[in-house]
């Protein structure tokens, strides 16, 4: 065997050994202490109050240095002596008791020493100076019994949870009674659990909706050119779409064989009636009168302009052809009718718009439509004008919908000074939208939506909530939601943790239903709680 293996099992003896000794020591130790309690008294004879024997005696300045007999420290002090701790709570002498509580549970209150339900020793709580009275504190009602490992496991007595540990009491909440699903929850357990609070505001509501917009002509300036004769178009002056044209100005001539008679006829009773001018009898002159009438007022209704009758007059030339001016300033948007082309009466020729003022067609979605009011103040971007903000307001919202996109149509009107909007030219309409007074309104995040009811939880202080049901209804751009009933301003609501705030709530409610039932039909023992409903899906937003 070489020398190193040999020192290796030298060493693993001496350990060995030494261990031994140490756990010795450590029992001999432990029997000299034993000697220094006290002497059992003899059967058949009362033990006389024994003297208290210190356990141990340590240094007043290192706590370290530990002996069983009385002596100094290296530093020369006295050591001082450790008794051993009364078997169970003593009151203080002078001091008014007034009442004993759990260590472990500040709710377990009773006037009369005694053990907690974990076996504990209560403990006193004594009056303070300056207290009013000693009245201790009324005892808790139980409401009922659950396991510590399962609270769904319920009792309204108490016993062994099916896990074999003792079931825990839930005591009725304080300051009498407490809405259906009031729940209590402890300090850490809120910290845990990240529950933030905020008040319900009384505050002004605005949305700003962003919509595409559609450039249109302004449908009350569309003006459409037609004949009331039938005829041929002998002279064509504007020949191009798109063309801006005066009031006035000449826009076609038409030859109609019609016209050129209702002309003769014209010049002919205007030379009728200056022949019976000096007639005299009366009924032949009104006569000649009411016919000169009659076929003037004939050319008036087919468009022949007065300057026309007059020069007809003047100079009593038949003309041949009918000329049309534009009755509007504006760009011709469509041309229907080619030089030589045959027309009838009611034929239309041209459309002619007036661009000074476009209509802009938004298109808003049905849930932001109670938001648009007529009269509100809109704006709208275009790429063609980068930099600049066109300002105009809603004019009209039409009464239906786009089938196919589910938005409506909301009419804006905006001037067009130098026609730079042109029709069919896309920009984006952003509509500033306040509610008209202030309303009673919740962080959005607070509401808890189910789809058939809307809940918050309302926070009572000291750990305690409530699940109210209340009535939403718009909802802002700033994440608050108005609530149309259920709630006032400056109530505490929860914001967040909701959720699990809900299923605990949920969990309570079932245990209380069960309970009443087991009220209602004796004799049953503790069961297991039915399933709690699971918690609300999230509310969708758009």
């Amino acid at each position: 065997m070489s020398a190193s293996r040999r020192y290796l099992w030298w060493g693993l003896i001496l350990g060995l050994l030494l261990s031994l000794a140490g756990l010795g020591g450590l029992y001999l130790a432990g029997f000299h202490l034993m000697r220094h309690g006290v002497e059992p008294s003899a059967p058949g004879t009362t033990a006389a109050p024994a003297e208290r024997k210190a356990l141990c005696y340590v240094s007043p300045t290192n706590p370290e240095f530990i002996r069983s007999e009385a002596g100094k420290d290296e530093k020369g002090q006295e050591l001082v002596p450790v008794y051993p701790s009364a078997p169970g709570p003593q009151v203080a002498e002078g001091q008014k008791l007034k009442y004993w509580v759990s260590p472990t549970d500040p709710a377990y209150v009773r006037t009369q020493p005694g053990k907690d339900p974990k076996g504990q020793d209560l403990m006193p709580v004594y009056v303070e100076k300056g207290e009013p009275g000693a009245a201790p504190k009324k005892e808790k009602k139980v409401k009922y019994w659950v396991s510590p490992m399962d609270p769904g496991y319920v009792s309204d007595k108490p016993g062994k949870a099916p896990c074999g540990m003792d079931m825990i009491p839930v005591y009725e909440a304080e300051g009498g009674a407490q809405a259906e699903g009031t729940i209590a929850v402890d300090a850490n357990t809120l910290q845990s659990m990240g529950v933030r609070t905020a008040k319900a505001e009384v505050r002004e509501l605005s949305r700003t909706i962003r919509a595409v917009g559609i450039i249109n002509y302004d449908e009350t300036k569309l003006t459409v050119v037609n004949t009331k004769v039938n005829g041929w178009v002998d002279r064509l002056y504007v020949k191009i779409t798109g063309e801006p044209i005066r009031r006035g100005q000449p826009l076609l001539s038409i030859y109609s064989p019609e016209l050129v008679s209702t002309q003769r006829e014209y010049l002919l009773a205007l030379k009728n009636l200056k022949t019976l001018k000096d007639s005299p009898y009366p009924e032949v002159k009104e006569s000649g009168q009411r016919l000169v009438e009659a076929s003037r007022q004939r050319l008036e209704y087919w468009d022949v302009g007065r300057g026309q009758i007059a020069n007809l007059e003047k100079t009593g030339e038949v003309k041949k052809d009918l000329t049309l001016t534009s009755p509007v300033h504006g760009i011709v948007m469509k041309r229907m009718v080619t030089q030589g082309q045959y027309v009838q009466a009611g034929m239309p020729l041209l459309e002619v718009v007036d661009l000074s003022t476009v209509w802009v067609d938004a298109q808003v979605y049905e849930y932001e439509l109670p938001w648009v009011k007529v009269g509100q103040h809109a704006e709208m971007t275009l790429a063609y004008i980068p930099g600049e903000t066109l300002h105009g307001k809603v004019q009209y919202i039409y009464p239906y919908l786009s089938g196919t996109t589910r938005t409506a149509r909301v009419r804006l009107s905006l001037p067009n000074p130098g026609i730079r909007l042109k029709p069919e030219m896309y920009g984006q309409v952003v509509i500033q939208a306040p509610l008209s007074r202030p309303v009673v309104s919740v962080p959005a995040e607070a509401v808890l939506d189910s789809g058939e009811k809307q809940l918050v939880f309302l926070a009572l202080g000291k750990g305690r909530f409530e699940p109210r049901a209340v009535k939403v209804g718009m909802e802002g751009a700033d994440g608050w939601r108005e609530v149309v009933e259920g709630l006032k301003g400056g109530e505490d609501i929860v914001t967040s943790a909701q959720f699990l705030l809900d299923s605990e709530s949920r969990t309570r409610e079932a245990i209380a239903k069960m309970l009443k039932s087991q009220q209602a039909a004796p004799g049953k023992e503790g069961a297991p709680a039915p399933p709690a409903p699971a918690a609300p899906a999230a509310p969708h937003r758009h």
